[in-house]
């Protein structure tokens, strides 16, 4: 069975933090790269950032500093803590498994979970 589960998501001041999860199958989750992305109205869903299995990380410079992606192998759950948060950042977000070989993301995608940082 294939599922992604992302959770956490909701209104917050500018300068506020959320913390997102995100349920995995094992099917994905087991030993692959995972990371999270979003997509704003009208935009291409763009990568965050990502971890490996071992638990190394790698973020886009717009989030740098301010997001932290984390995982925990033995519940297959991905994690985005997200502080200092923009207006920008109000997106819709996903993860997902991250391949670095083909730059590419797995074909099948949860829900999402909806963020909006607006005063």
């Amino acid at each position: 069975q294939v599922q992604l589960v992302e959770s956490g998501g909701g209104l917050v001041q500018p300068g506020g933090s959320l913390s997102l999860s995100c349920t995995a199958s094992t099917n994905i989750f087991r030993a692959n790269t995972m990371a999270w992305f979003r997509q704003a109205p009208g935009k291409q869903r763009e990568l965050l950032a990502t971890i490996t299995s071992a638990g190394n990380t790698n973020y886009v410079d717009a989030v740098k500093g301010r997001f932290t992606i984390s995982r925990d192998n033995a519940k297959n759950i991905v994690y985005l803590q997200m502080n200092s948060l923009k207006p920008e950042d109000t997106a819709v977000y996903y993860c997902n498994k991250w391949s670095w070989a083909i730059r590419r993301a797995g074909d099948y995608w949860g829900q999402g979970t909806q963020v909006t940082v607006s005063s």
